[in-house]
């Protein structure tokens, strides 16, 4: 073997062990905010809070993500021009953002006088939590193999879709336990996973990028429709799987069956990410980010006419499928879009895009929308219209480019 091979099988390995540690620190994380969601209501009441504010302070929460994941990634930017390395500056967040969530329920314990302290340990654990979201994934735009990166954006991914499918049944295990043990359990895996992230990094060659990562220019037109189009497709999950799944598997299942069918969704997520990621290394994140919404709104629509259990299974299994292609797509495609310096930013924007969508869902939630008769038409086809729609757009601007490259 000579040389040159031996340093692209080294490299191909490094870039394999960062896809995998990032999928573990996706799936972890994803576990703790579970945990805290599982939780939340129970503490909340420990604390004096009504159960009508639970959801108030779950939109809180992710209108701090909107905010915070964008600036964590121009952070991480910044950082790693200036210093190199971002293992300290995720590792000493990520201390703080695990000590406030530990002492989650050892506050909430104390009573009805500890209500502010409460919510402050909240606002610090998700605002330093951020820093798990966007900055570590652009560790993948530090890897020389580029045409790697999508393989290595639906590994990383896997943790976040391993999460999802694990989630209800992590609900009916943990529905009646003493929250202070897996508080402590998820926070302390959590800062013990993100201490490795320094070797993680120091095994990521020092080599000289392909292009010089001076400093972050304004995003151009297309960078900021891709972004908007994000968004569309986040919110357009949100509603399918958050609010409309459940009534439409108990259109043929009972409730007691919903956390073994809510998991089939993230099956197909979890399996559709890595052959798509074939495409997205040939053809580029948006033309897949594009075909995936159009294939999604598809699944959607044999959701909502399925006729037995069989087929609302199978349209699920799709509608997962599409959306994993969708996320693993965007996430390469971030990294292409800002590979000039500027990952972290819009990975971040990436983040944002979702917890967006996501406080949209839970504000249609909190205004009772899903249970007034005259919005039900809206929200049953919005996942269609949002995944048609923004589709269709990508597949446009994904054509445009491909022609310009070619004049």
């Amino acid at each position: 073997m000579t040389t040159t091979e031996l340093k692209a099988d080294t490299g191909v390995t490094t870039a394999n062990r960062t896809g995998v540690y990032l999928a573990v620190l996706q799936l972890v994380f994803t576990l703790g905010w579970t945990t805290y969601v599982i939780y939340l209501p129970k503490l909340a009441a420990d604390v004096g809070i009504e159960p009508s504010w639970v959801i108030f302070i779950l939109m809180l929460d992710q209108a701090i993500f909107t905010i915070t994941d964008t600036a964590m990634g121009i952070a991480a930017d910044r950082v790693a021009r200036l210093v190199g390395r971002l293992s300290m500056f995720v590792g000493v967040l990520t201390a703080i953002s695990c000590a406030a969530f530990v002492a989650l329920p050892f506050v909430a314990g104390t009573g009805h006088g500890a209500q502010a302290w409460f919510i402050a340990l909240i606002v610090i654990w998700v605002i330093t939590s951020s820093a798990l979201r966007a900055p570590p994934l652009t560790l993948l735009g530090k890897h020389r193999a580029k045409p790697a990166i999508p393989f290595l954006s639906a590994l990383a991914m896997l943790g976040y879709g391993l999460a999802g499918a694990i989630s209800p049944y992590l609900g009916v295990v943990l529905k009646n336990e003493d929250p202070r043990l897996p508080f402590v359990i998820s926070g302390a895996v959590l800062l013990l996973t993100t201490l490795a992230l320094a070797k993680v990094e120091r095994d990521i060659p020092d080599e000289p990028a392909a292009k010089p990562a001076g400093p972050a220019k304004p995003l151009s037109a297309v960078p900021i429709f891709f972004i908007v189009s994000m968004l569309i497709l986040s919110l357009g999950y949100q509603l399918h799987f958050s609010i409309n799944s459940g009534p439409f598997y108990l259109r043929f299942a009972q409730a007691a069956d919903l956390p073994w069918l809510m998991p089939v969704f993230w099956i197909g997520f979890n399996i559709a990410m890595f052959p798509a990621s074939v495409v997205v290394k040939h053809r580029g994140g948006l033309i897949v980010m594009g075909a995936a919404g159009l294939l999604g709104a598809l699944a959607v629509i044999g959701a909502e006419f399925a006729g037995n259990l069989h087929i609302m299974i199978a349209a699920q299994f799709f509608a997962g499928a599409a959306w994993g292609c969708m996320l693993m797509a965007a996430v390469s495609a971030a990294l292409a879009i800002g590979e000039t310096g500027a990952e972290g930013k819009v990975v971040g924007l990436v983040f944002s895009a979702l917890a967006l969508a996501t406080f949209a869902r839970m504000a249609a939630v909190a205004g009772g929308l899903q249970k007034m008769p005259e919005y039900a038409p809206l929200l049953q086809w919005a996942p269609v219209a949002c995944w048609a729609v923004a589709g269709a757009g990508l597949l446009v601007i994904a054509a445009s480019r491909m022609q310009v490259r070619r004049a």
